[in-house]
């Protein structure tokens, strides 16, 4: 089972995309570092607006330049770091993929231009103030499978 790892300023970011959505989808990309086998840890997690109350839908143009940005940033050391897919809320719903995200995220890995052996959904929500979050990692040609997510804990000193 693959294990994502949901560092604190990332869940954060998604945290105050979801408040300021509300009751609508929100989402983004997913970059991640691959740090052992089956494990992976979001380096930074995109916000690319909201949607309704029922879909969420990324610009593509944007998505590109955001990738783009993140490879220069780590060298295009695509063995270790590269994009590692998608994250949205379901604000009304559960933290599973609906048909249309499962359509989505099976696109993503069927298409020969990424060369995807997987994709990740990250499916999240706040519920008292508290973010809540499920994983799904995607392989081609049709494969669904649930993954484990790990909300790090902020590990810097706090300010006193």
């Amino acid at each position: 089972m693959l294990q994502i790892r949901l560092p604190a300023d990332v869940a954060h970011t998604m945290t105050v995309a979801c408040r300021r959505a509300g009751q609508r989808e929100t989402g983004g990309m997913l970059f991640g570092e691959h740090v052992g086998p089956d494990d992976f840890r979001v380096v930074e997690a995109t916000v690319a607006g909201t949607g309704t109350i029922v879909s969420f839908i990324r610009g593509v143009v944007d998505g590109l330049s955001r990738l783009e940005r993140f490879f220069r940033r780590t060298k295009r050391d695509y063995r270790k770091f590269n994009y590692l897919g998608e994250w949205h809320s379901h604000p009304s719903f559960a933290l599973r993929p609906s048909s249309a995200d499962d359509e989505t995220m099976f696109e993503i890995v069927n298409d020969e231009a990424t060369g995807a052996l997987f994709a990740v959904s990250i499916i999240v929500k706040q519920a008292g103030g508290e973010l809540e979050a499920a994983a799904y990692a995607y392989h081609p040609p049709r494969t669904r499978e649930d993954a484990s997510v790990v909300l790090e804990q902020d590990l810097r000193p706090e300010r006193e």
